[in-house]
């Protein structure tokens, strides 16, 4: 399919011209691309356009795209039970509904924990956990098991993406030794480049074809495999300079995150000891036209990205380097301390009602890390929950999104009418402001609220 001109990029002034296959879509270039003898290669008769190995919350919603706009797309995970539930309808992501998986079914959509499956695809997506080890380091066992992977069924003329987000580095240093291992060099026989996702759980404003979408490739003929491919997907395609440079965008989109929510946080301790109402300066501060980003306080940083990714920057800094990240360093340390300080402030709270943490009834509403998702990664609820429980606190909980919820291997009581059991316990504490709570209600209910989201704004309500 031929695109449309795009005109002179880059310093070179060398045009895009024929590089995008969707027209309409567009393309803003870092370097520019320069004309390549196109990967060979022979496809088998039954092949695939798209394989995507890992089939979480970025793997899936991918596939999904690819099945819509009418590719064929395999998807591999090693769950057996993800895999079952997929191939009969049903979805474990909160992105993707089951009648999404439905319409991917009948599209020609396969799951499948066989690698062979692999060989069959021109294209294959990586899209697998990153998490922190328990040294605090980077664990990127997932990516060079999928690495391997991958390698023992590469063909010459596949393209090969690594999404999971990592240091700066690992696309060229760990990810293209382990397919070379093969026999196939990088660039000559196969395309290789890194993407990082830009997922974002529950966001409906922007899903995966509205958000643009960040391309690095080892090589240029690598790039332009990989620009060519994510143009049928998403409406913008970014080019990166290099792997390097598409690895370090996606660090540096969520450290700069990091950092901020840090500031507020501290200022939120500060502001409290100060007297200041700090939500207000906040919206006061946001009607500035330009030079600032409103950020608010929260009782801790979580999910999938923000509590991780700084963490494989900073050891890419001390590894590399020999020195410390002290921005990073500084904003984990404040972050982490959050979930102490709610339970301090909750603490302080019954005591001026006359009651001790000690055996008071705590009920906490929503323990997922964000609004109306189900996602409990890294949520604060927990550690927050953890030290409610070390000072001997009765603790419930309610969330729309969660039915069952244990801290410690210890399940803690769900209630049912959330009403009722704010009218009932000592002190509720809204960890999380889901849609379906009526907050206004729930502040007329409850004894005593600790607002740590900042959405109740009435006399008798703490607010963080």
């Amino acid at each position: 399919m031929q695109a449309e001109q795009t005109g002179p990029l880059g310093e070179a002034g060398e045009a895009l011209g024929e590089r995008q296959p969707r027209p309409g879509s567009a393309l803003t270039q870092g370097t520019p691309l320069r004309e390549s003898t196109p990967l060979g290669g022979t496809d088998p008769p039954d092949q695939v356009e798209l394989a995507v190995i890992g089939l979480g919350y970025v793997g899936l919603p991918l596939a999904r795209e690819a099945a819509s706009i009418g590719l064929r797309v395999l998807g591999l995970d090693r769950d057996p039970r993800v895999v079952e539930a997929l191939n009969t309808g049903h979805s474990h992501v909160d992105d993707v509904s089951d009648e999404d998986v439905r319409r991917m079914l009948a599209a020609g959509f396969l799951a499948s924990t066989d690698e062979a499956c692999l060989a069959r695809a021109q294209a294959i997506v990586i899209c697998v956990p990153t998490p922190l080890g328990k040294d605090g380091g980077p664990d990127l066992g997932a990516v060079t098991a999928a690495t391997r992977t991958v390698a023992r069924r590469l063909r010459p003329g596949q393209l090969v993406v690594l999404e999971s987000t990592t240091y700066p580095g690992t696309t060229e240093e760990v990810v293209r030794p382990l397919l070379e291992e093969s026999g196939l060099r990088a660039g000559a026989d196969f395309a290789l480049a890194f993407s990082p996702e830009r997922i974002d759980p529950g966001n409906t404003a922007h899903g995966l074809r509205t958000t643009p979408k960040v391309v690095g490739g080892c090589t240029p003929s690598c790039a332009a495999r990989a620009v060519a491919f994510y143009g049928k997907l998403v409406d913008t395609v970014v080019q990166a300079k290099g792997t390097r440079e598409a690895e370090m965008a996606k660090l540096l989109e969520n450290t700069y995150r990091h950092v901020n929510i840090a500031l507020v946080n501290e200022l939120a301790v500060i502001s409290h000891e100060l007297h200041v109402d700090l939500w207000d300066a906040i919206r006061c501060a946001g009607t500035k036209p330009f030079g600032f980003q409103a950020f608010r306080p929260s009782p801790g940083v979580g999910g999938h990205c923000i509590p991780i990714d700084p963490n494989y920057l900073s050891y890419k800094v001390r590894s590399s380097l020999g020195y410390e990240f002290r921005f990073v360093e500084l904003a984990q340390e404040i972050n982490r301390r959050m979930p102490e300080y709610v339970v301090r402030r909750a603490q302080d709270l019954l005591n001026h009602a006359g009651r001790p943490l000690h055996g008071s009834r705590v009920l906490l509403l929503g323990v997922t890390y964000k609004p109306d998702v189900a996602d409990q990664r890294e949520s604060p609820a927990l550690p927050v929950a953890r030290l409610l429980r070390e000072r001997e606190a009765e603790i419930s909980f309610h969330d729309p999104h969660v039915r069952l919820w244990s801290v410690d291997g210890a399940n803690i009581p769900r209630v049912t009418d959330v009403m009722a059991a704010a009218r009932e316990h000592d002190l509720t504490v809204l960890l999380q402001d889901h849609s379906a709570y009526d907050l206004p209600a729930l502040g007329d209910a409850a004894r005593l609220l600790f607002d740590t989201r900042g959405r109740i704004f009435r006399p008798g309500v703490e607010v963080l």
